[in-house]
């Protein structure tokens, strides 16, 4: 992204996103055991994924790091779209694409496991947006803005129609169960034993009971979660209408997502899981309301004393996640405050153990951040 381009209501919606995937969840979720309340369980319900239908406040973390992929494309690649020669680019992207999926696989465990019968292919959020920014990238690039939203338009009821129309084995025809969507067939045809939670017991693949995360055919909407974004970034980008007329743009913009997205419910339903077309409107439209809050708090009022340190996090957001993904920094902690643990009780320790990790990963974020070290891929 050009440096006098760059969004700083981006850097910190994206910093938000972050600190509470990497900072807060395991924090939240070590008091609720230690607290032990029926009003704390309640609200536990804000971090936490609905079981199937439904959508949660948690469950917009994902999309909206799918969509905020998206919002960077049209500033990062605007003067590439203007050019003739794209070679090196494209060359960029696939570079960018190899990368994230070897990172997410190693997220899952997969590759620092060792062992070649744990290896699984498609199961991580970085691989999803390898998939979303890719096309998304190349439809911007060769596309005009009117031809994208038909391509999106088109990917939206394509997975609809093969979901509601498609019957194989029993699986498909409208049922949009766990057991018998089309999703979770053809994720179990493609992928077989490379299936996250899959295993192999005497020469036959063994499905997880409890993983109904869906890949394959979902992918056709995560391309639009990270389009949704691309449409905000252009959105931003538009000079001719003044910041506080683009920040209603997006508010309106995401209004009106959100109630197509729940009318669309009453025929197929909202689960995130299946990452179906009525969720994908639903959590765009939420994306699109906080892009146009944050952007018009941040950038628009100028508001941005408090916001240095979601800038931490926003800014290193794949180290964070990586950070936090692929490394158990719990021995520190053990080992500093291992003696308060008969004071305090093995729960409230619990939670002094999640924290200080927490504590530790923000605190690597900050040093290169002081040091204006940003990793990109």
């Amino acid at each position: 992204m050009e440096k006098n381009e760059r969004l700083a209501s981006l850097d910190v919606l994206r910093g938000i996103d972050l600190f509470f995937l990497v900072g807060l969840e395991g924090v939240m979720h070590a008091m609720s055991t230690a607290i032990d309340t029926e009003s704390f369980h309640d609200f536990m319900w804000n971090f936490s994924h609905v079981e199937w239908e439904g959508f949660s406040p948690w469950d917009l973390v994902m999309p909206l790091f799918l969509f905020m992929s998206g919002v960077s494309i049209p500033f990062a690649m605007q003067r590439y779209k203007e050019g003739n020669d794209k070679t090196g680019l494209i060359r960029r992207l696939l570079k960018r694409v190899l990368l994230l999926w070897i990172f997410g696989m190693m997220c899952q465990g997969n590759l620092l496991r060792l062992d070649p019968s744990r290896i699984y292919f498609y199961s991580n959020t970085l691989q999803t947006i390898a998939v979303g920014y890719l096309f998304t990238a190349l439809f911007f690039l060769y596309t005009s803005w009117r031809t994208q939203l038909c391509i999106a338009a088109g990917l939206l009821l394509s997975y609809w129609g093969a979901m509601e129309w498609i019957t194989v084995d029993g699986f498909g025809g409208g049922n949009y169960t766990p057991d018998a969507n089309l999703a979770e067939w053809i994720d179990r045809t493609v992928l077989g034993r490379f299936r996250d939670a899959s295993s192999v017991k005497d020469g036959v693949v063994q499905f997880a009971p409890w993983y109904r995360y869906t890949w394959i055919l979902s992918s056709m909407n995560f391309i639009v979660t990270v389009m949704s974004g691309a449409f905000a970034g252009q959105m931003l980008r538009k000079t001719s209408i003044t910041p506080k007329k683009r920040a209603m743009m997006l508010a309106g913009t995401g209004v009106a997502l959100v109630a197509v997205g729940w009318l669309w419910n009453l025929e197929l339903p909202v689960i995130k899981k299946l990452w179906t077309s009525s969720m994908v409107l639903v959590s765009s439209g939420y994306c699109f309301l906080l892009m146009a809050l944050c952007y018009y708090v941040v950038d628009v009022l100028g508001f941005r004393k408090g916001t240095g340190w979601l800038k931490v996090y926003g800014m290193n957001s794949i180290v964070a996640y990586m950070l936090t993904q692929c490394v158990n920094f719990r021995s520190i902690p053990q080992s500093v405050f291992r003696g308060v643990e008969q004071y305090i009780g093995a729960d409230w320790f619990q939670v002094l153990l999640t924290a200080s990790c927490s504590g530790i990963v923000y605190f690597i974020l900050w040093r290169m951040y002081k040091q204006q070290i940003f990793l990109r891929v």
